[in-house]
Parts: structure tokens; C-alpha cells; sequence
């Protein structure tokens, strides 16, 4: 035997088992697929590094997203959540629906001044003081209904004025912080 015979011997079985060395048309396509999956390695590493600069992760797309536009009613509702204006908000809605909760007669007479948050007062200002004294009667009834539409415990009480008087100015002259001519007397 000979150095070459087993150097054909072994060829042959090489050969069987295993595939053959790429020529250079399939050297290039490998070489391509290599290259082509290292770029798009590198694109997406740089799409992920502008998207973390910019503070979002993927765009919004056909799911809903938190940086999605909003309804305006659905931002205003949020808004007030947020803040805590729910009661706020709802007592100004009952001063500007004053004529349906009280009624035409009484709401012609009485109005609605202002609402006290803190001590859960609502003021209401009366034309006469014969409209005053007769609020004064409906206030358990009216506080019943109004806390019916804010919520329990969102006005606990009523303040009913009387119709309050001109500011007396007499004569040119007046001295500072006088109140009048009835300041005089103690």
C-alpha cells in the first residue's frame, strides 16, 4: 500500500457524509445573508435606541394608547378625577339647573350665590325676605334632593339672606371706614 491509496480512500467517504465546499457563486450568497442579517441587527438596534431618546416604545398603532387624542368630555372627566373637582364641578352644575330643582316661582325669587366647599354650605340670596323665610321652611326638603343628585353629604347645609340694603353714601365728604351716618351711635 501506497501514501496514496488510503488518501483515496478517504476521499470518497468524506465526501458521503458531508457537504461539499462551496464554490463562489454559493461563498457570495452566504457572505450576502450574512451581511443583510448584521445590517438589520444594527437598524434595529439604532430604531431602539432613537425610540428610547424619544420616550415611547413602539408607535400607536390599532390598539388603543395612552398618548392616543382623547374626546373632550373624556379629557374633562379626567381632568376632574384627577384634581378632585367632581363635587365642585357638580355643585356648579346644580347652580346653573337652579329653576329645574327648585322650581320657576321659587327660582325667579332665590339664587344661588355661592358654594363653601370646606363646610358644605350652599348660599342662596332671596329677593324678599317673605321668599327668605319661605326657603328657609323648603331647606330640609332642598338639601334632601340636592344631595339626591351630587351625592350623599355634598351640601349639608343651606344659608338663606334676605334681600340686603343700599350702601348709604351722604353727602361728598365721608370719613375712612365710616359706615354712615348710624356709625356714631354705638
Amino acid at each position: 500500500m501506497s501514501a496514496e491509496e488510503p488518501a483515496r480512500e478517504k476521499a470518497p467517504a468524506e465526501t458521503s457524509g458531508t457537504a461539499p465546499e462551496p464554490s463562489g457563486v454559493d461563498l457570495a450568497r452566504v457572505a450576502l445573508r450574512a451581511a443583510r442579517e448584521q445590517a438589520r441587527a444594527r437598524g434595529d438596534a439604532a430604531q431602539q435606541k432613537k425610540q428610547a431618546r424619544r420616550g415611547g416604545g413602539l408607535r400607536s398603532g390599532a390598539r388603543a394608547d395612552r398618548r392616543d387624542p382623547m374626546a373632550l368630555g373624556s379629557a374633562i372627566n379626567r381632568l376632574l378625577t384627577e384634581r378632585g373637582w367632581e363635587t365642585p364641578a357638580a355643585v356648579g352644575g346644580v347652580m346653573g339647573r337652579w329653576p329645574e330643582i327648585v322650581g320657576e316661582d321659587v327660582a325667579k325669587h332665590c339664587v344661588p350665590e355661592k358654594y363653601d366647599e370646606d363646610e358644605r354650605d350652599l348660599v342662596v340670596r332671596c329677593d324678599s325676605t317673605a321668599w327668605a323665610t319661605n326657603l328657609r321652611l323648603l331647606a330640609p326638603t332642598l338639601v334632601a334632593r340636592l344631595n339626591e343628585d351630587l351625592g350623599h353629604g355634598a351640601v349639608k347645609l343651606i344659608k338663606v339672606y334676605g334681600p340686603s340694603g343700599p350702601t348709604r353714601r351722604y353727602g361728598p365728604l365721608r370719613a375712612p371706614g365710616s359706615t354712615g351716618p348710624g356709625d356714631t351711635y354705638g
